[in-house]
């Protein structure tokens, strides 16, 4: 039990990691795109727009961070105040403060958020808009100025030591290893806090020196689950096989990795093939001294290829298709060796859902028939507040870190909708940490439930054991469609 809650915590804190990153991937890519093409050694070589690169890792990118980590916590108050906070941290060091961001944030939301508790209503009538600027005023102008003096140098050695570490590694050549962490912890849904909290930082510092860092594509490099989900085409059996093709698409040109982790949970031993596969593709990296210049997200090939400067796509395109043959080789020859039948997909996801705590995004890319889908009982789900059809403008599905399968469940209900015409009802995906107040339903996985309706009550709260293969859906769509 102490195992399983030491998990949960540290899931949830990828969770919240990812919360604060996912949200400004675009501003990444964007960075990434004009270095790529503007920076001397870049395609088109630019000096007036590549005096944008540096402002924008420096400073637009730490405070984006920083805004979104306080608004998580606190909503716009706790955004404005975490952005403040960071600012202290970027001017009280000489790297791009990316962990700092990543504290300052928080804490400053979090300490905007007890302010207001002790404070807030206290205030007499007529002073509200008076109390709240300058209380955020001031309490950021207190923080700021001690991370100028103390936090600033401090993360910064946090984020060097870290750096050394790393290059210590890269330097004996062990980074491949990284790999035999990394991939087992994809399947647990700890890459989160491993990738966002640690590679992504020392990788985009690495950008800053060298143009670009083969960090950013340890964890994203989708060639290990390719060359598995390709082998379940070929040798699985049943339901594996004729759902693996789909699954291939969607992750190796969709970027949606978790697609492929109840395949490997149906015969643990295939750990070893995207082990094999991620050692391989670090390998071939770093012989041809590859590696892209922003973070890769989602772990989609086209991504990949988007921030790869130049001169790197050999290298780059070696070890993703690599990995993919390695992870194929060993996934293959497990698979014609093993003599268990018992391949159940469905047995698997739910083994996932159960490890990780939260939702799985694959039942629903299966492709199966509508008779032989596994059906989610009436008991699993659960719905309050049930609001009528004129009632219902919004409605947002939520995860964690508000991609992958919120998005995807959101893109099957959108299609629902679509086909029996019903119109004029937005749905999107978020945050489970970033519900909109004006959403009127709410679809989460079953064990989020409760966090959707402590941040949003008012909501009618629609809970399900698996975004994409949910019978709500289409009792959802026929009480809307009337």
């Amino acid at each position: 039990m102490a195992e399983k809650g030491l998990r949960t915590k540290v899931q949830r804190f990828g969770g919240f990691l990812s919360g604060m990153i996912m949200p400004n991937i675009g501003a990444f890519i964007a960075w990434g795109i004009i270095t790529a093409l503007f920076i001397p050694d870049g395609w088109i070589p630019n000096e007036q727009l590549a005096t944008l690169v540096d402002p924008m890792i420096n400073y637009l990118l730490p405070l984006l961070i920083g805004y979104t980590g306080g608004q998580l916590v606190f909503d716009k108050r706790g955004g404005v105040v975490g952005a403040i906070a960071t600012m202290g941290v970027i001017v009280g060091a000489d790297i791009p403060m990316f962990l700092g961001a990543m504290v300052m944030g928080p804490l400053g939301g979090y300490l905007m958020k007890k302010v207001d508790d002790l404070f807030q209503d206290k205030i007499r009538s007529g002073f509200e808009m008076l109390y709240n600027n300058f209380s955020a005023g001031i309490l950021g102008a207190i923080i700021a100025g001690i991370a100028v003096r103390l936090i600033g140098p401090l993360v910064e050695g946090l984020n060097n030591a870290l750096a050394a570490g790393v290059e210590v590694i890269v330097n004996a050549g062990l980074l491949p290893l990284a790999s035999i962490i990394i991939e087992p912890a994809k399947v647990l849904f700890l890459n989160n806090a491993i990738n966002h909290g640690i590679l992504s930082p020392i990788g985009l510092d690495q950008v800053t020196e060298t143009g670009k860092s083969i960090l950013l594509l340890l964890e994203t490099n989708p060639g290990p689950g390719l060359g598995l989900l390709l082998a379940f085409s070929i040798f699985g059996k049943g339901t594996s096989k004729s759902s693996a093709p789909g699954a291939a698409i969607i992750q190796f040109l969709g970027g949606i990795h978790e697609i492929y982790f109840p395949y490997v949970l149906m015969k643990p031993a295939l750990l070893l093939a995207v082990i094999g596969g991620g050692i391989s593709g670090v390998f071939t990296f770093s012989i041809f001294n590859a590696g892209v210049v922003a973070t890769v997200s989602p772990g989609s090939i086209f991504a990949v290829l988007a921030m790869t400067p130049q001169g790197n796509y050999l290298g780059v395109l070696a070890g993703v298709i690599i990995a993919a043959v390695v992870s194929f080789l060993i996934a293959a020859f497990i698979l014609k060796t093993s003599k268990s039948d018992d391949e159940d997909l469905t047995g698997a996801t739910g083994k996932m859902e159960e490890m990780k705590g939260k939702e799985s995004s694959v039942a629903g890319t299966l492709k199966q028939d509508e008779e032989k889908a596994p059906v989610e009982s009436d008991q699993t789900a659960e719905a309050s507040d049930v609001k009528s059809a004129g009632d219902v403008d919004k409605i947002i599905f939520a995860c964690d870190a508000g991609m992958g399968s919120s998005a995807m469940g959101a893109s099957l209900l959108k299609n629902k909708f679509k086909k029996a015409e019903v119109e004029n009802i937005d749905v999107s995906n978020t945050a489970i940490k970033a519900i909109p107040d004006d959403a009127d339903i709410v679809i989460t996985h079953k064990d989020l439930t409760d966090q959707a309706k402590e941040k949003l009550p008012s909501a009618e709260h629609i809970s399900v054991e698996n975004f994409l293969n949910s019978p709500k859906y289409d009792e959802l769509t026929e009480r809307l469609k009337q």
